[in-house]
């Protein structure tokens, strides 16, 4: 209603002004009077009457991406805008822009009612619509263009030479003038306006021209761009430069006439070169322009977007966000998979992550690839994020990390003595499941060494011990959350399938993995058993400065300290003689007491690596990464073939080692934690009475005579109510494990009613 009665008023102030200019003019304007209170309290042609941000000088903004020093490394938006303060201005921009567009803008009012009479005139009569005259009016013109019209069409709607639009921004301009400072208004406009090739106001500008900003523009800078406001297009310094040499002169012309400089001052700048070069500096937009680090920007974003904020608001807000980043981890480990792999090597990708572990945070130092990060397919690029998104392949026996790790929660230790089968093993667990080893191992090893060498059969075997399930759900614990969740709604995940399948064959990994979530792995480990969600993200502010909120999933306790500090024992032994990353560490000359693992896939379509020492944990995967996959045969470099010789030994375990010793450098040597005792030499190894098919009373009681503790359930089944229908884990275990006892309702749930038609 403020701005109806308003309306009112410019409508007087009009009609006087026109009864000055003579009887015909005033007559012209009655009509035209009558209808603006209806024109300004009303939605013109789709751009909104009272545009909430225009009266604060909100508008869009950069957001800037940086590495955990500070120094960006990619930017996001929809305008390439950066919104400077008065005092981020150079005086020379702020005369240049006053002297060509509204000279007498610091002196009348925001409204020039001579103009907008001009309009009304020109357009009762058939004649064009007159543009705005005063910056005031400029700036609420461009703010409808560039900021409050969202689509094309909306912003040609925003600039039709329409009277309501006129009438429109002479009575926001008039609000405008009375409530906000002149030199606040002439800020607003400066860092609204397009100034052409994508730079929206005056420091994108300042950047995009002259490679400086807008507080250090000279006066023959700040003329060109003054200049440009009217007609970007036609006096664009690149394409027409002496179009924009004689606009530019014109400027500072204008400004000698003003006593802004000097006829000596204005003499010097008309002589100065344009100081253009032919290729512009304007910032590159998203992640492709991150280079290297298009791959660790890609994990930002997607969690940025899970934690709550949306990416088109992140593209709009002029947000900072400050990254986990390391520039030197990520151009070292940048270096490490191109030479093993090379960027343009076909069918085979080299991935690598560097999680830094802690109790309160797991920061993702480096995320990358040997193939570049981009739209190029010619030269292998790709904006997939390979290092975080689980590839289909597998990781193979890494996964053992999740058996062994089950086993000692549930009373094994590293030093007991488990069986490992001959080739040719068939588990009981999964009918039909045939297992074989890659070489020849004795009849029975330690926990440790089995780590070590990598026996396909000891750790099925050992499942049959643990269970499938608490496996499952140690892997899902640790660090593969992406097993549990589901791929759309009322569908099972992988890691329901597994249990659901009793798939003997989860030890062996053959399951989609990821680096990053095997790095985190590791991090979890390092952390005493403490996992937290991958970070890559420190803070993230807003343009004002202040916190944005996060909503991130906290850290969780998820395997007592003891037991993971005991597995990172048990893990030690793979880059020792004998272990199946042993001649890799060598060659890199690797000395830091580690924790790690190897994993193979059944073909050699995939490798996997991870290691972890008590202040970095990182994962390679190395794969082929063509629609149909097909075995890799090692070399230099790594290439398909029909039968694989790849192994994590090979490729992975190198690109890891190479990496990590330029990564670590000269940085103290850490032991590993020391082991607890209970989980070194862990209880005594037993058979597990068969009880289904029992009484549960009498069923728990042989269990308890037999060492065991237990647990129960109950189902809904046929079976008489208390009978044991279900027994898990079944066959070999260790003394004091929980075994649980699923037992009979006696019931069947009704069936569901049928849905009324």
């Amino acid at each position: 209603m403020a701005l109806v009665r308003r309306s009112m008023t410019l409508g007087a102030r009009l009609l006087a002004i026109g009864v000055i200019g003579g009887v015909l003019v005033a007559g012209l304007l009655y009509p035209v009077v009558g209808a603006l209170g209806g024109l300004a309290g009303q939605a013109v042609n789709g751009v909104a009457a009272t545009t909430p941000g225009v009266l604060s000088g909100e508008m869009p903004s950069v957001t800037t991406i940086t590495d955990d020093a500070g120094t960006p490394l990619a930017y996001l938006y929809d305008q390439n805008r950066q919104a400077v303060a008065s005092n981020q201005i150079s005086t020379a921009m702020k005369a240049a822009i006053v002297a060509i567009e509204d000279r007498r803008f610091f002196v009348e009012s925001g409204l020039d009612a001579r103009g907008v009479l001009r309009a009304l005139v020109n357009n009762s009569t058939g004649g064009a619509t007159q543009g705005a005259s005063t910056l005031t009016e400029q700036y609420v013109k461009n703010y409808d263009e560039y900021v409050a019209a969202q689509t094309p069409a909306e912003q040609l709607r925003a600039t039709a030479p329409n009277l309501g639009r006129k009438v429109r921004e002479a009575e926001v301009a008039e609000q405008l003038d009375h409530t906000v400072p002149k030199e606040q208004l002439l800020t607003w406009y400066l860092n609204v306006v397009s100034f052409g090739n994508q730079a929206f106001g005056v420091q994108a500008a300042a950047r995009t021209y002259f490679d400086t900003t807008a507080d250090r523009l000279t006066v023959p800078q700040a003329a060109l761009l003054a200049g440009m406001v009217q007609s970007p297009a036609a006096d664009d310094p690149v394409r027409h430069p002496a179009a924009a040499t004689g606009r530019r002169n014109v400027v500072i012309d204008q400004m000698a006439q003003q006593g802004d400089i000097t006829p000596a001052q204005a003499a010097q700048a008309t002589a100065a070169p344009l100081g253009v070069g032919p290729v512009l500096h304007g910032l590159p937009e998203g992640c492709i322009g991150a280079g290297d680090a298009g791959f660790f920007c890609s994990y930002v974003l997607d969690y940025l977007e899970r934690a709550g904020i949306d990416a088109d608001e992140l593209r709009r807000g002029g947000y900072t966000v400050r990254t986990t980043m390391n520039r030197a981890a990520m151009d070292q480990a940048k270096a490490a998979v191109d030479a093993e792999v090379p960027p343009t090597q076909p069918h085979v990708a080299d991935v690598l992550s560097v999680v830094a572990p802690g109790g309160d945070a797991h920061r993702v130092t480096a995320m990358v690839a040997n193939r570049g990060y981009g739209l190029d397919a010619g030269q292998r690029q790709t904006t997939y994020d390979l290092p975080g998104t689980p590839e289909n392949l597998g990781a193979g026996s890494v996964y053992k990390i999740f058996t062994s790790s089950a086993y000692l929660a549930q009373g094994g230790g590293v030093d007991s003595v488990i069986p490992v089968p001959a080739n040719g093993y068939a588990s009981p667990l999964t009918p039909g499941f045939v297992v074989s080893n890659d070489g020849d191992y004795p009849p029975q090893m330690t926990l440790q060494d089995a780590l070590a060498q990598s026996p396909n059969t000891a750790f099925v075997k050992l499942e049959e011990t643990t269970g499938i399930t608490p496996v499952v759900d140690m892997a899902v614990k640790l660090g593969l959350r992406s097993l549990a969740e589901a791929p759309g709604p009322g569908q099972p995940s992988i890691a329901d399938e597994v249990r659901a399948q009793h798939q003997a064959s989860f030890t062996l990994g053959p399951t989609p993995t990821s680096s990053l979530e095997l790095a985190n792995v590791g991090a979890t480990l390092a952390s005493h058993g403490v996992w937290c969600p991958p970070s890559p993200v420190t803070a993230v502010t807003d343009a004002a400065g202040r916190p944005v909120p996060l909503n991130v999933q906290g850290c969780e306790q998820v395997v007592p300290g003891p037991l993971a500090d005991t597995e990172m024992t048990a893990l030690s032994k793979d880059d020792q003689p004998g272990g199946t990353s042993a001649a890799a560490a060598t060659a890199a000359g690797w000395n830091r007491p580690t924790a790690a693992k190897t994993g193979t896939t059944q073909t050699s379509e995939s490798g996997a690596f991870v290691a972890a020492t008590p202040s970095l944990s990182a994962a390679a995967i190395t794969f082929d990464d063509s629609a149909s996959p097909r075995p890799i045969c090692t070399g230099s470099p790594p290439t398909t073939c029909a039968t694989g010789n790849l192994f994590g030994g090979t490729t992975p375990a190198q690109t890891l080692y190479r990496a990590m010793t330029s990564i670590l450098g000269a940085s103290p040597v850490q032991p590993l934690p020391a082991p607890d005792p209970r989980f070194l030499t862990g209880g005594r190894l037993t058979t597990i009475p068969a009880v289904v098919g029992e009484p549960a009373d009498q069923a728990a009681a042989a269990l308890r005579a037999a060492g065991f503790a237990v647990a129960t359930a109950t189902v809904d089944s046929r079976a008489p109510a208390g009978t044991v229908v279900g027994e898990d884990p079944l066959g070999g275990g260790v003394e004091g494990q929980t075994i649980t006892l699923t037992t009979s309702t006696g019931r069947l749930a009704p069936a569901p009613r049928p849905p009324h038609t």
